[in-house]
């Protein structure tokens, strides 16, 4: 791709700071910044202290240092040059602005890191984990974005991505040099082949789903009759006072949310009113909301009293969505074996106890108990759905189907990986993909 105009925006975050950088793309972005710091002659990744100024007021807007990465060894592969002065905001914005009155375009949400993308820089995934790791929340998080960043992906998805071209290329040979249209003597092993793919790629779908969490988060509602020890657990999870706790119950009027992290994945923690039969107006709208907020949940966890073992009542959970039962007082209960209800998770909110195996449990529910090593990078939706669809291809591939019908479905599942990096021409994908990007990135 070549650049036809050349960008500009502020690259570190809004607000006020020690330092500030605007970054220039494009092929006038070496003279824009000469026009700004007087001629200055910049060599490449080389630190140039300068004074800039308005080149056409002569206004001077600030000092700072100049750094040039000529394309295409530069972060988007074009010309590429940072001004870093002090971190005004107003500063910035007057840089920025004498900028544009030289010729630059103000750059678009990710539009530094969409040219990275299309001058070949990185591929798709790639470029999402760059935001990626820019919005991680959690250590965990972010070195697995800083792995797919790496090109972890790509370089799982290839080898699979090859053979399915191998076949093609075996199929398609057929079509052209077969005695017939109808049926292929390469047809049998070249199925056989394509369900081993199908089922390698089924394993990674499978293995990745867990790591789905660690980019998007977790929505973890606390459900519950009244007076269980929903607050009290939040609380305990959230390691403060988030949410008032008394022994009258119906606290919890409304909903209350929390950010945590439990192994590694960034979590919002939401406490719901307590579910009981009630003709309070108020209390009624509290349980309304509550059952809203546990529709949208990823995991549920249904908080019982060990005290009450009896005191059950219809909580109406949503289908599809999975939970855990929980118990809790168990530095209350009455007897060791009121304490052995079902077998099910045990804690007190109260002391802490058995809180560590709830978070195990959780992580374990969520697909997480093999271990650390089972997400290696980032996932996002998408690219689980591009896996399904290939594997969705290949399961369709028989050996008694004409070489031509094959031929499509290795080419449809090809395509699904080639969509799933980016290697396919999609406009609006991108669109969709950048627009979610901070500008300057």
């Amino acid at each position: 791709m070549i650049a036809t105009e050349t960008i500009v925006a502020v690259a570190t975050p809004p607000g006020v700071g020690g330092i500030g950088v605007v970054r220039l793309s494009g092929p006038e972005a070496v003279g824009i910044a000469g026009a700004l710091t007087g001629g200055l002659t910049l060599r490449p990744r080389h630190a140039h202290y300068a004074r800039l100024h308005h080149p056409g007021s002569g206004e001077a807007l600030d000092d700072g240092l100049v750094l040039y990465f000529p394309a295409p060894h530069s972060y988007t592969g074009e010309e590429v040059v940072e001004l870093q002065g002090h971190g005004s905001p107003v500063l910035l914005e007057a840089i920025v602005a004498a900028c544009v009155d030289q010729g630059a375009r103000r750059a678009r949400p990710g539009e530094f890191t969409e040219q990275a993308f299309l001058n070949g820089r990185m591929d798709l995934a790639q470029a999402e984990a760059v935001a990626d790791l820019i919005h991680a929340q959690t250590t965990r998080a972010a070195r697995l974005a800083r792995s797919s960043l790496d090109g972890a992906l790509a370089a799982e998805l290839e080898p699979v991505a090859r053979a399915i071209r191998d076949l093609r290329v075996v199929m398609e040979a057929e079509i052209d040099f077969g005695e017939t249209d109808l049926e292929s003597e390469a047809a049998g092993d070249v199925a056989q082949r394509a369900t081993a793919l199908q089922r390698t790629i089924e394993t990674l779908h499978h293995r990745l789903q867990p790591a789905r969490y660690f980019t998007r988060g977790l929505r973890l509602a606390l459900v519950g009759a009244p007076n269980v020890g929903k607050s009290s657990l939040m609380n305990r999870l959230a390691e403060s006072e988030v949410a008032i706790v008394t022994d009258r119950p119906g606290t919890t009027r409304d909903v209350l949310r929390a950010p945590i992290a439990i192994a590694g994945i960034p979590v919002e923690l939401i406490d719901t009113a307590g579910l009981h039969a009630s003709d309070d107006p108020v209390e009624r709208i509290g349980m309304e909301r509550a059952r809203e907020a546990v529709a949208g949940a990823d995991l549920i966890l249904e908080l019982r009293d060990l005290t009450r073992p009896q005191a059950v009542p219809p909580l109406d959970l949503p289908p599809g969505v999975p939970h855990l039962l929980v118990w809790n007082k168990l530095d209350q209960a009455p007897s060791p074996a009121a304490a052995a209800v079902d077998g099910a998770i045990h804690i007190s909110a109260h002391t802490g106890a058995g809180i560590d195996t709830l978070k195990q449990a959780i992580a374990e529910r969520l697909g997480l108990g093999a271990g650390e090593g089972e997400q290696r990078f980032s996932v996002r939706g998408r690219h689980l759905d591009g896996l399904r669809v290939a594997a969705g291809h290949l399961r369709r591939i028989e050996a008694a189907a004409p070489p031509d019908l094959i031929a499509e479905e290795l080419r449809l599942a090809e395509r699904a990986l080639d969509e799933l990096l980016g290697r396919q021409d999609h406009e609006a994908l991108l669109g969709e993909i950048f627009a979610g990007f901070c500008i300057g990135k």
